[in-house]
């Protein structure tokens, strides 16, 4: 959530943040008058508990009518107390509500709009042209089952449309990659992290995903437990309700967990294959620093899923994504896009955003730095999410004959292989 204080101060710069996201404008002004209200039933309350406690001191040394009249008056303000608690207790209630509705507010330098609005800021790596080299490439689906990769077939019958299996090399390519971008963030000074893929609700909604997200999140009813859509969520709820003192910052995890989302609203969207699917696994970077430290981090996130997608050898493309893409954590997201020669574009592979204070105010994570306690900042990077980089390794190294070069990076994990063959009919 933001600071209230920013909130009363600089109202108009919360509502431009809304409006750059194409969110409810007329909420900053809910928002505000409920502040008011809390604030000013507060002071009401504290008025009348001194005037009842003064009170309380009188009544035992009266006597007579006095303190009949006292006793009076003792109990109606026991009655005005009450409900002046009451009043108190709504008016907050209210502001939290409406303050957990407010997405977080848009760095300046976002460009404003919508999904297709994104700026591009770098391109890396050369696109192959297939048509030169003599033929057309196969989409990632042949190829996985060319190399009894791939089984969507099967994914569909015990699951559903949106699940399949890895089988064979391709649940080796799996492992492969999850060692190897293990590897990158160990050796860059992250703690490996083993993640949980069930958390509670003020898990879920601390870290922002119980808003807009929220249709998109599994939710198990009889336990009232939520199935995470990344590690994100429990590598920011890691540090619920403490205080960390500064010289301990930054901290850095890198959380493998399996991720599972709905994907409501893609009806139609990514049908075949496995680049949009209910449940995949990734390696998630999760950087906490000061405050002021952020978008220096945010920048060291983004080139840590450079070195990643150079080392796997792929082409692609880093956006600043626009304002109203962004997600309520985010104040600024910086996605790389792989090339996918089959679909002719760049598709997202991996994100990176700056959520600043946004999601330690929700969670109560502060930083202890000499006598002053406040927010820390919060970030988070896809390293890799494997199905899509599965994707776009298969298409972008494929041959002609169907089989696939593996990246130098990949081959110590994968027994020194440099070819994934395919298997014999």
């Amino acid at each position: 959530m933001i600071d209230l204080r920013l909130l009363r101060e600089d109202p108009d710069r919360v509502r431009a943040s809304q409006r750059a996201r194409g969110e409810d404008v007329a909420l900053v002004d809910s928002l505000l008058s409920a502040d008011e209200r809390r604030r000013s039933s507060g002071v009401r309350f504290d008025e009348l508990r001194a005037e009842q406690k003064a009170l309380g001191k009188l009544i035992p040394k009266a006597s007579g009518d006095e303190k009949a009249e006292l006793l009076k008056k003792a109990g109606q303000l026991a009655a005005d107390v009450k409900a002046a608690d009451a009043d108190r207790d709504a008016a907050a209630a209210e502001t939290q509500e409406l303050l957990l509705r407010l997405g977080n507010l848009v760095h300046p330098d976002v460009p404003v709009g919508g999904e297709e609005d994104f700026v591009t800021l770098e391109t890396h790596g050369t696109i192959r042209d297939f048509a030169a080299e003599g033929f057309e490439p196969k989409d990632h689906l042949q190829l996985g089952q060319i190399l009894g990769a791939i089984d969507v077939e099967r994914g569909a019958k015990v699951s559903g449309s949106r699940f399949y299996f890895l089988t064979g090399v391709g649940a080796l390519l799996e492992l492969a990659l999850v060692n190897a971008a293990i590897a990158q963030a160990t050796a860059a000074g992250f703690t490996p992290m083993l993640t949980p893929a069930l958390v509670r609700p003020q898990s879920m909604a601390g870290t922002g995903f119980l808003g807009q997200a929220a249709q998109d999140v599994y939710h198990l009813a009889d336990d009232d437990l939520y199935l995470v859509g990344t590690s994100e969520v429990p590598l920011a709820a890691y540090h619920m309700d403490e205080i960390l003192d500064a010289d301990r910052l930054p901290l850095r995890y890198a959380g493998f967990s399996p991720c599972f989302r709905r994907e409501a609203g893609s009806h139609g969207k990514d049908t075949r294959g496995i680049f949009r699917v209910h449940q995949f696994d990734k390696v998630e970077m999760f950087s906490y620093v000061s405050p002021e430290d952020s978008q220096a981090e945010h920048q060291r996130l983004l080139e840590w899923e450079k070195q990643w997608l150079t080392s796997l050898e792929l082409p692609y493309r880093v956006i600043d994504v626009a304002s109203a893409d962004l997600g309520a954590s985010a104040a600024r997201k910086f996605d790389c896009e792989a090339w996918i020669p089959t679909q002719g574009k760049y598709r997202e592979l991996t994100s990176t955003s700056d959520c600043t204070e946004f999601q330690s105010r929700r969670l109560s994570i502060r930083v202890r730095d000499g006598k002053q306690v406040k927010p820390l900042a919060t970030l988070n990077g896809t390293l890799c999410a494997v199905p899509r980089t599965i994707v776009a390794l298969l298409e972008n190294h494929q041959q002609a004959d169907g089989s696939v070069r593996v990246p130098e990076v990949l081959r110590p994990y994968l027994g020194g292989r440099e070819v994934l063959e395919p298997v014999a009919k």
